[in-house]
């Protein structure tokens, strides 16, 4: 397990660090038995807020949530708090998968894993200011929509297993998803 802690404007002191490091640790509780865990925590100060954004990375599967607050320790708590809410989530999603359609199908997909871009706001005229960058492995519709609804982003690309070509889901106005592939 790597954690990577590091501050935006701001330094780490050895108290934030020790005090993400238990709050990290009762995340980790959760992926007993999961080897290859990364988890990415960055603090940072906001004129008078304090805001901690934090991403877990466990086996191909990405958990991310930010939070902000007058105290950096009650944001670190909010943001740890709302990932143990996101990982329940997800296990409660997988079992009940496990349970409806049998562990065999279940082993025959491949492991969650996604790309994902953030846009900023378009002031006057549209820039790009952030871009990140995640490894694309194949996945069913319904893992990237799953995915989806983990990070509570709008959209997701990722490499459907079926086709092995690069789509998009993403969540319409009335709260049903829809699907972007390519045509050709």
């Amino acid at each position: 397990m790597k954690i990577q802690v590091h501050g935006d404007n701001i330094s780490v002191t050895s108290a934030l660090q020790d005090y993400v490091d238990k709050k990290i640790g009762r995340l980790t509780r959760l992926f007993e038995g999961e080897a290859d865990k990364d988890i990415h925590v960055t603090m940072s100060v906001e004129g008078t807020f304090h805001r901690v954004e934090m991403t877990v990375y466990v086996h191909g599967v990405i958990f991310r949530a930010e939070e902000k607050s007058q105290d950096m320790y009650a944001s670190i708590d909010l943001v740890t708090d709302k990932l143990e809410l996101q990982v329940q989530r997800y296990k409660e999603k997988v079992n009940r998968r496990f349970r409806e359609k049998g562990l065999r199908t279940q082993i025959r997909q491949t492991t969650l894993h996604g790309r994902l871009s953030d846009t900023a706001d378009q002031v006057d005229e549209p820039k790009v200011v952030r871009v990140k960058r995640f490894p694309i492995k194949p996945m069913s519709v319904e893992e990237a929509t799953l995915q989806m609804d983990l990070l509570d982003h709008d959209f997701f690309v990722f490499t459907n297993a079926e086709t092995d070509e690069v789509n998009v889901v993403y969540r319409r106005k009335n709260g049903d998803y829809g699907l972007i592939e390519p045509q050709g």
